[in-house]
């Protein structure tokens, strides 16, 4: 009876902080009733377009007009009105390649989501694990982040990533499309010692191997997809179909130059068609990239440089000289999720080193839309287009400047409320700070 007392305790007690917890959260927002119209702002397309005194209308979640210096006089047509004098206007930021909804607290195993157990989980869609009651979500959120690609992690293939709109009452909501598969390329050489005490590199003795399996796999992949009719189904080559009729991409996390190399001829060799993730030495092969029309999700610009003999802002002109080039490309925050805050302030970084602050923009908008092919609905603000957008009183690019006060997500406002803001209002009021 004692031991039934306590555990009946303890239930109670989780319940009791499981409801705290969800009642903390934002809750979604309501479909869009009536039109709103957003005026006298300085409107950022996405496709490197900007338009002074610009006037935006939204109804039912979808783009009626945009205009620059209007004319006309706003009236009870236009819906409800928000001036915007003096502020700017962006798409929905779109953050590829993270762990939002799918990893809670990076120490707690139990919150961590996004990877399956085995080498070949194709099958493995990250969507059925995406957690729309994440705190996280609200915290990146509030910054311009209103749209993210769930990816899946592991070694060699972790599945099927999806993009996902981030104010959202489960999976089902917040699904915009399942768009590819994810691959870790097999590293020519390995980081000896531990994560504490780092060692030298050195080559890896199992490279030849590891690109064997891989080929092998695909092979089989291949011959199952070509088959056709089938007595048994094999799960995850039903999974790899896509690839091979070219409906998804094949996303491969590869860094270095030899590697990136190998990716493409192996990609050639299966037909496949190919996203570049990762990337850092992407701006040595921008003449075959260009060529064979491989887009780059470019990993975090806020890092060291690759080598010992790189230029020591390498990673930040990389996005220029990709841009220059030709390259399609876009930035991501590589296996982040809560750092997914700073993805705008990234591009600014790069709009420094080489980028305008339009193609800056652009590297996180429309590219990445282009690039995870959801462009013909977000990434520009465009009429028919769906009404994802922020309104900021400064620059969204610039940490000293940028502050959301805005944001729709299909043309429902969004709570932009998080745990850290009711944290920071609560000890500002305890120490009389106004």
């Amino acid at each position: 009876m004692k031991m039934k007392s306590a555990l009946t305790c303890i239930i109670c007690f989780i319940s009791v902080l499981s409801s705290q917890a969800q009642s903390e959260l934002p809750a979604p927002a309501a479909v869009q009733q009536g039109k709103i119209t957003l005026t006298h702002a300085t409107i950022h397309v996405g496709n490197g377009q900007v338009l002074n005194n610009g006037t935006i209308s939204f109804e039912n979640g979808k783009i009626t007009l945009l205009a620059e210096n209007p004319t006309f006089k706003t009236d009870e047509t236009m819906g409800k009105v928000i001036d915007c004098q003096g502020k700017h206007i962006y798409p929905g930021i779109i953050a590829p390649n993270t762990k939002i909804g799918l990893d809670e607290i990076e120490a707690v195993r139990a919150t961590n989501d996004y990877a399956e157990v085995g080498t070949f989980n194709p099958d493995a869609r990250a969507i059925v694990a995406y957690n729309t009651d994440s705190r996280v979500t609200p915290t990146v959120r509030s910054n311009g982040v209103l749209y993210a690609q769930s990816t899946p992690q592991g070694w060699y293939i972790a599945g099927t990533s999806a993009v996902v709109q981030l104010d959202a009452w489960n999976w089902e909501d917040a699904l915009v499309k399942e768009d590819g598969i994810w691959m870790s390329w097999p590293g020519m050489f390995r980081r000896t010692g531990w994560w504490a005490e780092p060692g030298p590199y050195e080559m890896n003795k199992d490279y030849d191997k590891q690109i064997l399996t891989l080929k092998d796999y695909f092979s089989e992949a291949r011959s199952y997809y070509q088959q056709g009719k089938h007595d048994k189904t094999n799960l995850r080559f039903e999974a790899m179909k896509g690839l091979f009729d070219k409906s998804k991409k094949l996303y491969v996390n590869v860094d270095y130059v030899k590697e990136i190399q190998q990716v493409i001829a192996f990609a050639d060799e299966y037909g496949i068609s190919l996203v570049i993730s990762g990337g850092r030495d992407s701006y040595l092969l921008t003449d075959v990239l260009v060529e064979k029309n491989i887009p780059v999700i470019l990993g975090t610009v806020h890092s060291l440089p690759n080598t010992n003999e790189d230029d020591v802002n390498q990673p930040y002109k990389t996005p220029g000289l990709l841009q220059k080039a030709g390259v399609l490309f876009c930035l991501s925050i590589s296996e982040g999720f809560w750092q997914e805050r700073n993805l705008p302030f990234m591009a600014g970084t790069a709009a420094a080193h080489g980028l305008t602050p339009e193609e800056a923009l652009s590297s996180i908008t429309y590219n990445a839309a282009k690039i995870l092919g959801v462009d013909s609905t977000i990434g520009t603000l465009e009429k028919g287009k769906v009404a994802s957008l922020i309104v900021s009183t400064g620059d969204v690019l610039d940490m000293r400047t940028s502050n959301v006060e805005l944001a729709f997500i299909n043309g429902r406002q969004i709570d932009l409320g998080n745990k850290q803001k009711t944290l920071n209002e609560k000890y500002l009021k305890k120490y009389g700070v106004n």
